[in-house]
């Protein structure tokens, strides 16, 4: 506990209160179109601290949220069986990223999530509907998977090229939902073991996340609320532009 009020003391009120807020809107974005919650806290916590920090901080958040999704839909062992080799090729391509990158390398890591989340944003908003047939699906979803891991261990953002991956598989809502909490949810898992092999990861840290998880939890209780009352495609182009202008910020200021 005192390691945990010394965590929050360092960061001072101004960064707290930052950490709070962003979780909060993380977790609303969630609840609206499903996804989200880790890029928005990279993005935003980016802003004021190097993404090994804010990559610690989003770890039980975005567990807890993601097997919470993953869990619903019915459909997790034909998913499971259908995805394996893209998730394993996820935690191999972020242990192998974790050792050769390194999300605590420094502060280049800013500008490499800043032109992740520019990536992710633009391919959002630009990239057509495509799909994936089933022989492309046994070659493409390990490589997928590898490069997914990559960008996870540099930037501690799991999107991409998971999401339009993912996407491009012409699965059912239900089972998309559950899919990509059954991708974000390796992620994270394999992001926190990246991140304590190098020494971001304690038991402090794991704390704060701990107290990150309520303003997450609220915030996506808000999402569902909200989805039911505004257009989800109004919204999701919304926060595509939102990712776009901070990912460029982020590349450009780093």
């Amino acid at each position: 506990m005192n390691a945990l009020i010394e965590f929050y003391q360092n960061l001072g009120w101004a960064l707290t209160a930052l950490v709070v807020g962003t979780f909060w809107l993380a977790g609303a974005v969630k609840g609206v179109i499903g996804l989200g919650l880790p890029t928005v806290a990279m993005g935003l916590l980016g802003l004021a601290m190097l993404p090994a920090q804010a990559a610690a901080l989003l770890i039980i958040p975005s567990t807890v949220t993601n097997v919470w999704q993953l869990a619903n839909g019915g459909h997790l062992r034909g998913l499971l069986q259908r995805l394996w080799p893209m998730l394993l090729m996820i935690a191999v391509g972020t242990g192998l990223g974790a050792w050769w990158l390194g999300i605590n390398a420094g502060p280049w890591m800013t500008h490499a999530l800043g032109a992740a989340l520019c990536v992710y944003a633009l391919s959002g908003l630009l990239l057509p509907a495509f799909k994936v047939s089933a022989s492309a699906e046994r070659w493409l979803g390990p490589l997928c998977g590898g490069l997914t891991g990559i960008v996870t261990s540099a930037t501690g953002v799991f999107v991409i090229p998971a999401v339009p991956y993912l996407q491009a598989l012409g699965l059912q809502r239900d089972q998309l939902v559950q899919a990509l909490g059954l991708s974000f949810t390796v992620s994270t898992l394999a992001l926190a073991a990246g991140l304590a092999g190098s020494g971001a990861l304690g038991g402090a840290e794991l704390g704060a996340s701990w107290l990150a998880l309520l303003p997450a939890l609220l915030g996506m209780w808000l999402g569902q609320w909200l989805r039911q009352r505004i257009s989800a495609v109004v919204f999701k182009r919304v926060f595509f532009i939102g990712m776009a202008a901070l990912g460029l910020h982020l590349l450009v200021q780093g």
